[in-house]
């Protein structure tokens, strides 16, 4: 395949404290200047953030004691085939909607099946919100309200393989669950076995509904539950085109 004709979009925000949204109860971020050229001959910075800052996936271990964190992933659990699910104009409609079955039986009638060991994208919109407080989209007691999946669907992609054992899935919000579910269930779900989850993810217009791959850079922390990211859509041409 020539390198020319593979589509390469990122999918990551840019941190920047005056526009990162923060989930409740986590670390600021903070970008501390700690050297100048003017004085010292180079830039660098100090950073502060929690793993999940930002644009980030996460791994197993985040939800799952005992399962595999950052350091024990490879490069095949943090490459792999992506489907984006457009539910914008439910979720416009509705901050609360959960993503269910008969959407992405929906979804597949007009695109395939959703091959195995995918990671499921959610397009709600909210990667347009980055920067204002409607992302995080809090009420007066706090609580986020976002869209996410039902539990029943993340239960019906994992027992039919579509997302098998080392998928995910991945969203533009905070994370795959509602964001009035304060038990974490849908998170508690897809964490189980080898499979991650994508989080805070931008520019989901530039990916194709099916047919991409998603690629996941960041630090590999000792012992980490995750990494603030780089997310790349990996867009391969079309058969015969390269």
């Amino acid at each position: 395949m020539r390198l020319d004709r593979l589509g390469l979009v990122s999918l990551s925000h840019v941190n920047d404290p005056a526009t990162a949204a923060i989930f409740p109860g986590d670390p600021p971020l903070t970008l501390d200047t700690v050297a100048t050229i003017e004085r010292d001959g180079y830039y660098l910075r100090a950073i502060r953030a929690g793993e999940h800052t930002g644009t980030h996936w996460g791994a197993p271990g985040h939800f799952t004691d005992g399962a595999a964190l950052a350091d024990d992933l490879d490069v095949r659990d943090l490459f792999r085939p992506a489907v984006k699910i457009d539910v914008r104009d439910r979720c416009a409609a509705d901050a609360d909607y959960r993503v269910g079955v008969a959407d992405l039986m929906d979804w597949e009638r007009r695109h395939g099946r959703i091959p195995d060991e995918s990671v499921v994208v959610l397009w709600t919109g909210w990667d347009r919100r980055w920067g204002t407080g409607a992302f995080a989209n809090l009420d007066a007691d706090g609580v986020p309200h976002q869209p996410g999946f039902a539990l029943e669907a993340v239960q019906w992609l994992v027992d039919t393989g579509r997302i098998g054992h080392r998928g995910g899935t991945g969203t533009d919000t905070f994370g795959p669950d509602p964001g009035t579910d304060a038990t974490y269930a849908v998170s508690r779900l897809v964490y189980r076995r080898h499979r991650i989850s994508l989080e805070v993810l931008a520019n989901l217009a530039a990916l194709p509904a099916t047919g991409a791959y998603v690629l996941c850079g960041g630090a590999i922390n000792r012992a980490g539950s995750g990494s603030t990211a780089l997310i790349y859509g990996l867009i391969p041409p079309p058969p015969g085109d390269g």
